[in-house]
């Protein structure tokens, strides 16, 4: 018998685990990405001599970024089920797997966010505030626009953090390779399917790690 005769034999179940991956890693990264993008930019714009400098709303949210980056996340998981709850209607399952994984790669996303517009050289941020350029209009033409190969690293970055924390979906009955490989993997002492496992992750790894060096090449002024 071959090493992967195994694997071979739950290939579909193997296909179906990893596109169970790709789909809680595909939507957490959406929002993810979506509200630590919103969270940075307020963060570095409301930091001490910034265009809307507002020592209250930074100390609040730099609070709740760290508090929330401190919590493990198979705590996490426990602890942000109710709101799971509310919003999927369920506590258990792929879906149900997203929420945490948002709550825990927000603050993570925001904070590289937050370091890569903090590097913008200010120069440029004050010659557009004397053409009276609008703080609207900074964040979008200056920071957004000047931090955005940072920004594209830094989302390389959280994308592959994401990846890893899918691994422990399982716990919710997510799913996922990860699950998989644990489950059947270790617990049954069938190492080829560990090993197919490690191979998918490797790949969606490469893929996210050469479109973002794409991107940045690209992007890069």
């Amino acid at each position: 018998m071959g090493f992967f005769d195994y694997s071979y034999s739950i290939r579909d179940r193997i296909a179906q685990n990893f596109k169970t991956t790709l789909y809680m890693l595909f939507f957490s990264a959406i929002f993810a990405g979506i509200f630590g993008l919103i969270l940075g930019v307020i963060m570095v714009v409301t930091d001490r001599n910034r265009i809307l400098e507002n020592k209250v709303v930074y100390s609040i949210l730099d609070k709740l970024t760290n508090i929330f980056r401190s919590i493990p996340f198979v705590i996490l998981v426990a602890l942000v089920a109710p709101i799971t709850k509310n919003i999927v209607n369920t506590r258990i399952g792929p879906k149900a797997a997203i929420v945490p994984l948002v709550f825990s790669c927000v603050p993570f996303f925001a904070r590289q966010v937050e370091q890569a517009l903090a590097d913008v050289d200010p120069g440029k941020i004050e010659a557009a505030e004397s053409m009276g350029a609008s703080p609207f209009q900074i964040i979008t033409s200056v920071y957004l626009r000047e931090g955005l190969p940072s920004i594209i690293r830094a989302s390389s970055i959280t994308l592959i953090s994401l990846l890893s924390l899918t691994a422990m979906a399982g716990l919710i009955g997510g799913g996922g390779i990860g699950d998989l490989a644990i489950a059947v993997g270790y617990q049954r002492y069938k190492d080829d399917v560990v090993v197919v496992s490690v191979i998918l992750i490797l790949v969606v790894v490469f893929i996210i790690q050469a479109v973002a060096n794409l991107l940045i090449r690209k992007t890069s002024h």
